[in-house]
């Protein structure tokens, strides 16, 4: 079910006149790594969209973003095989039983394709004429003009809006101010994709909770996220952390030493260490494993330890993982359990050696049959399937799961308050 909130403010593809035009569809199969599909999750999402638009009588061209091929010291592009939606298109043509055409642009050996050149326009003839099924555009960040600014962004912009007719955006997860997801929005008809309209409805639930809300939170870095974690520890009910996000907040509080902690991170934390002691919202799991290396699991180099041994001045190794036991005390238990909503961006441990913390706490997590649980973030996800594939299976056709796309954007969302301040989500909006 849409949120009546997102049909007002958005155009959406349900409502798109469509027949016999061509239907320009940025999606978000970054899914490839290496090139090899990591979890077709993504893509399997958007099938909806590419059924709802060829029922009606569309003709599709794809887009996406794999990969970081743009060096950023640089900005020089490389254009390879790693970094190619080849092995998405072989699986959409296994999927769908249909033909994808992907172009063939000319490379620059520095600056990635220049040009949308005329020689598309034979494709989109035989898409018209339904001699194939569609068209995968190469990586959009293969083009110079995807990232760029000034001139080169707008002649990009133009050059993909005179693909099509139409173009709709089902890429929730690709949230950052591109070409592909903004700038072409300028130049077509823009609507929201089925894919994007689940996703915002489902956002809903995290920034208008059935209460408790429990968060659990986890990364390998706090000094960029301080300002998004501060924003969910507003909003949530009570709040468990992992990762080195978890490991900064007890040296700030407990006053430890933990290897691979910056004082940067340290000197962040201490702000959420202040605003819960009156609080009271984090929830600290109990147990951890601490480790002499990072680089593995070594036999006799890592133990289990409690929070509960700290003392001033103490200093330790590497935390790696949340043991398996911090899932099973009564209070997280108890915490969990109570849970009306539980939201997950978390992979608690350095996988994929140290994983049981993670499995532990979805596990734990799943037990809840009432609450709604939404988890975000694409190493999440994977994680979750690793560890757990019967469960996953299961959590698929599950009413009381979601699985968001992006993380990130569910992140960037939080931090904000609203899903429309998103660029592309603007991009669409009526006026």
């Amino acid at each position: 079910m849409i949120n009546q909130d997102i049909g007002q403010r958005l155009p959406l593809l349900q409502n798109a006149e469509i027949k016999d035009k061509v239907v320009l569809v940025r999606v978000d199969h970054n899914v490839v790594k290496n090139g090899k599909i990591l979890d077709p999750y993504r893509i399997d999402a958007t099938l909806g969209t590419l059924y709802n638009i060829a029922e009606k009588g569309g003709r599709i061209i794809l887009m996406t973003h794999v990969g970081r091929p743009r060096d950023k010291k640089t900005g020089k592009i490389t254009a390879n095989t790693d970094t190619s939606v080849q092995p998405v298109v072989d699986y959409l043509e296994n999927k769908l039983r249909t033909e994808f055409v992907i172009p063939e642009f000319l490379v620059h050996p520095e600056w990635g394709i220049r040009e949308i050149d005329t020689s598309v326009n034979r494709h989109i003839k035989k898409l018209r004429h339904h001699q194939i099924g569609g068209i995968y555009l190469p990586n959009t960040r293969w083009f110079e003009g995807e990232e760029a600014s000034g001139a080169k962004r707008e002649r990009f912009a133009l050059q993909l809006a005179g693909l099509a007719d139409i173009f709709v955006n089902d890429a929730f997860g690709s949230w950052q101010n591109h070409v592909s997801t903004c700038g072409v929005a300028k130049y077509l008809p823009g609507f929201a994709g089925l894919l994007m309209q689940k996703e915002l409805s489902n956002l809903k639930r995290i920034l208008n909770p059935e209460r408790p809300l429990v968060a659990v939170i986890a990364g390998a870095k706090l000094d960029t996220k301080i300002g998004t974690l501060k924003e969910i520890y507003k909003k949530v009910d009570h709040l468990i952390l992992g990762g080195v996000i978890y490991n900064a907040f007890l040296c700030a509080k407990y006053n430890i030493k933990v290897m691979g902690v910056s004082e940067t991170e340290i000197n962040a934390a201490r702000e959420l260490v202040t605003e819960d002691k009156e609080s009271k919202k984090i929830i600290e799991p109990t147990f951890l494993i601490e480790s002499e290396a990072n680089k593995g699991r070594i036999k006799g180099k890592y133990r289990k330890i409690s929070i509960k041994d700290f003392k001033s001045g103490d200093s330790y190794g590497y935390f790696l993982d949340v043991a398996p036991e911090s899932f099973k005390t009564p209070e997280i238990v108890r915490v969990i359990d109570s849970a009306k909503t539980v939201f997950v961006n978390a992979v608690m441990g350095f996988t994929p050696h140290f994983f049981e913390g993670s499995k532990q706490l979805d596990l734990t997590i799943d037990n809840n049959l009432q609450a709604y649980k939404l988890y975000g973030g694409g190493d999440t996800l994977q994680e979750f399937k690793n560890l757990i594939p019967g469960l996953y299976l299961e959590a698929m056709d599950n009413p009381q799961y979601y699985f968001f796309t992006g993380g990130g954007a569910v992140l960037k969302v939080i931090e904000e308050g609203s899903p429309y301040g998103l660029d592309p989500v603007k991009a669409l909006m009526k006026d």
